[in-house]
């Protein structure tokens, strides 16, 4: 990337592109990322905004190679790379290799479509490792299969991302008919479609379920794209979806050892109105709370993104083989499982999360790594 013209203002710098557009860059904004201003290894700001005017004035402006040399009226002269001009135009977001769009989808695609991989190259390949994690970020859920028969198989997975999530249940954890159960994965009975664990400040992101046996009767693997649910939900009934992003519920896990609770809305937006996180698990919602005036509409809204979750046409049903893994995005899309007969087999799943920040920056190492050029 280059520069064709450089326009300079007191307060502002003006660049040219080779495609004709211009970007504006207040002195301030260019004077708080001189790389001057970093330390040289870690390259945190050490630089102290207050130390400077308001706005710093600028004097002149040259190209030099792949840089831009600005001189300041306080005698500072900055050397800024074009590449960092260009890659953080004020305006427009910086690229961000860890961030993947959503490929929503619905039952349509069938089990058949969901992307697999088998887990021999994730564990020794980074290409393999990059191709699989980009397949998850887009669908949300993919499987991973001929994983070899030890418990620990399906965590070599989850640790070729990061270190795994502890919750409440620990780090790893085993989804078994017990004896005395502390939530309902635990029991023989149907699970309807659900989140895990919106009772969390920030509930786990991707979850790894490695199936160990699946000999029962029944316990077919249930699963839906939330974000395809509530895009749907935003055309069919505006209002209710409205409701759905903007009035917190409480949700609460208590037992023995745990008491943990939040106040959030079942779907949360980024700052564009995109879908970014769906919480919804019926089983552990609390008493509604919200003013007795806005309760019906939002009982209303609340039974209208259930209904979606019972819908056929949303909802993939499979059954997990051992050697099989299932690793889908918690915060997107929902599973359950049908009630299955524990006197006709066994059935074992062992589990884990990896948190989404520790995906996405495992996924943005690899880009760079791979050869994928950072433009920061």
């Amino acid at each position: 990337m280059t520069v064709t013209d450089l326009l300079v203002r007191a307060d502002t710098l003006v660049v040219t592109w080779p495609d004709t557009t211009s970007t504006s860059f207040p002195t301030i904004w260019l004077r708080d990322n001189c790389p001057s201003g970093l330390h040289p290894q870690t390259h945190e700001r050490l630089l102290d905004l207050l130390a400077l005017e308001a706005s710093p004035v600028l004097l002149s402006a040259q190209l030099d190679g792949h840089t831009v040399a600005l001189r300041y009226e306080d005698d500072h002269v900055s050397h800024l790379p074009v590449a960092l001009l260009s890659a953080h135009r004020p305006g427009q977001p910086a690229a961000d290799a860890g961030v993947i769009a959503p490929k929503l989808w619905r039952a349509d695609i069938t089990a058949a479509g969901i992307p697999r991989a088998p887990a021999a190259p994730i564990l020794v390949d980074d290409q393999h490792l990059k191709s699989w994690m980009e397949n998850l970020a887009a669908f949300g859920l993919t499987i991973v299969d001929h994983l070899e028969d030890r418990v620990s198989a399906g965590i070599d997975v989850a640790q070729r991302i990061g270190f795994l999530r502890e919750t409440n249940f620990g780090t790893t954890f085993d989804v078994i008919n017990k004896p005395d159960p502390n939530n309902l994965a635990y029991t023989s009975v149907a699970l309807p479609l659900h989140t895990d664990l919106p009772n969390q400040e920030v509930p786990p992101g991707y979850q790894f379920l490695h199936c160990l046996a699946n000999e029962a009767t029944g316990g077919g693997s249930l699963f839906a794209d939330g974000f395809t649910m509530a895009e749907d939900l935003r055309e069919d009934d505006p209002e209710a979806f409205r409701l759905l992003c903007e009035v917190p519920i409480p949700f609460r896990f208590h037992d023995r050892d745990a008491d943990i609770a939040v106040h959030e809305p079942v779907i949360t937006l980024d700052r564009a109105g995109d879908v970014i996180e769906i919480r919804y698990n019926a089983h552990i919602a609390g008493v509604f709370d919200m003013p007795a005036e806005i309760m019906p509409a939002y009982y209303r809204a609340y039974r209208a993104y259930m209904a979606k979750t019972r819908d056929p046409k949303y909802r993939l049903t499979l059954k997990l083989k051992a050697g099989e893994m299932v690793v889908f995005d918690n915060r997107r899309v929902l599973h359950g499982r049908e009630a299955f007969d524990p006197s006709s087999g066994f059935r074992q799943l062992r589990g884990c999360y990896v948190d989404r920040g520790e995906f996405t920056s495992r996924l943005r190492l690899l880009c760079r790594d791979i050869g994928a050029v950072d433009p920061a």
